[in-house]
């Protein structure tokens, strides 16, 4: 329809690690009422519209198509108090968590575009924060457990800077939402890796922070 679409995260993530991913995430230039006009099964979810993201039904699966955007403050530690929607890959990575979920996959040259180093942190095992880790687990906690469960899972290290600024705010995920908390808590579950998981939960902190006893 004339806009830009790619695949970005984790199914980039993983189809470069060889693994089958879970589900497919998609950004665009087009704004969610564009989309909504271009998919006659266009879903909004959750503060979908204001936040450039709706579930498109395609072939019975869905796809969680967003907009590319920049995020403002996360002063509920949620969600960014305003969002303004932009033309450009540049603007929207800065939003994302960590350098290997950074990547974008472009279909129409088969191509994966990496400004974050997404492609060595691969190569070697790394989680490693995109921007600043001390401002990006302050503004959302939750990212601090997302990076756990991904180095439990692909068996990847912690980037030392990373890692040092978890263990200088795990406190701050008394901070956040606790259906995000509890969300996040199941997800350390499947995989294989749980005992891993758990065990870097009370390594970093995290896991005193939350069950104190």
């Amino acid at each position: 329809a004339g806009f830009e679409g790619f695949a970005v995260g984790g199914c980039v993530r993983d189809a470069l690690l060889g693994l089958q991913p879970k589900d497919y995430d998609i950004c665009t230039n087009a704004q969610p009422q564009e989309m909504q006009r271009i998919f006659a099964d266009c879903r909004v979810i959750e503060t979908g519209l204001q936040h450039g993201t709706l579930t498109v039904m395609y072939q019975h699966e869905p796809y969680e198509v967003t907009t590319f955007r920049v995020d403002g403050e996360y002063t509920d530690h949620r969600h960014p108090d305003e969002v303004i929607f932009t033309q450009n890959i540049e603007d929207d990575l800065a939003r994302r968590d960590f350098t290997v979920n950074g990547l974008f996959y472009d279909i129409r040259d088969f191509s994966v575009i990496d400004w974050v180093g997404g492609m060595n942190d691969l190569k070697r095992g790394l989680i490693r924060a995109i921007g600043d880790p001390d401002i990006r687990f302050q503004e959302d906690p939750v990212r601090m457990m997302r990076a756990i469960k991904f180095s439990s899972r692909l068996g990847f290290k912690i980037e030392k800077k990373t890692a040092a600024a978890m263990k200088r705010h795990h406190a701050c995920i008394l901070n956040a939402s606790q259906p995000r908390v509890c969300e996040e808590v199941f997800r350390l579950f499947p995989y294989g890796n749980s005992a891993k998981a758990f065990r870097m939960m009370w390594e970093f902190g995290l896991l005193g922070d939350l069950l104190p006893e």
